[in-house]
């Protein structure tokens, strides 16, 4: 199957696609223990980052990793949350309001993660789940490279092939990329730290893994 959401620099039509499922979207990663699961991961491999770190949640959707990067960051940093879909962004608006914590080091941009506005070599750590099967993968990781201060750090939670995420597919209209692509694309401008495999029993464990690298 073809999926038809793949954005280019100019065109970005997964963004209209999710200002329609927003809704649905934010309570199915509410209901499916996500953010249970990131709290673990965040406990267990705390980023590589220090007091004022200048972070880009790259395709924040509804905030559910802009929202776990807040829970687990123990000093004041600089959240910048960016998505394609205009009412997804509210929605993470909505769930940040309701929050507990510094709820200040977030804000939030609509744009494509294609063409990122923030200058070469600017931030300490890019996050992204979900965004980069909407794009051309080099595109894609090259653009998160390229804002991306030497020594900076990239943390990548990509699909992968399962039943699992093969539904995810066609749900959300997304294509994966296969695992040595992703490999071979992160090699070209990082080094890898660590590939974590959330626990089987994890809901997120069976379409999802974690890539953390550090910028060459």
């Amino acid at each position: 199957m073809e999926y038809v959401l793949t954005a280019t620099k100019d065109e970005a039509r997964a963004g209209s696609y999710y200002d329609k499922i927003a809704a649905f979207y934010d309570l199915t990663f509410k209901l499916n223990g996500y953010g249970r699961s990131l709290d673990q991961y965040f406990s267990n491999h705390p980023l590589p980052v220090s007091r004022g770190a200048r972070i880009l949640d790259a395709g924040c959707g509804t905030g559910l990793l802009t929202l776990a990067l807040l829970r687990n960051m123990r000093f004041p940093v600089s959240i910048t949350a960016l998505d394609l879909s205009a009412t997804s962004i509210s929605a993470a608006k909505k769930t940040l309001d309701e929050s507990s914590g510094r709820t200040q080091d977030v804000t939030f941009a609509e744009g494509n993660l294609l063409s990122l506005p923030f200058a070469d070599n600017s931030l300490d750590l890019v996050v992204t789940s979900g965004a980069l099967e909407y794009v051309p993968l080099g595109e894609g990781m090259s653009e998160i490279a390229r804002v991306i201060a030497p020594g900076g750090h990239m943390l990548h939670l990509p699909c992968r092939p399962t039943p699992a995420s093969t539904f995810l597919e066609i749900l959300f209209r997304f294509k994966s990329h296969p695992r040595p692509q992703i490999l071979a694309e992160t090699e070209r401008h990082f080094r890898m730290v660590h590939e974590y495999r959330f626990p089987p029993l994890h809901i997120i464990g069976w379409s999802k893994t974690a890539m953390l690298a550090q910028k060459r």
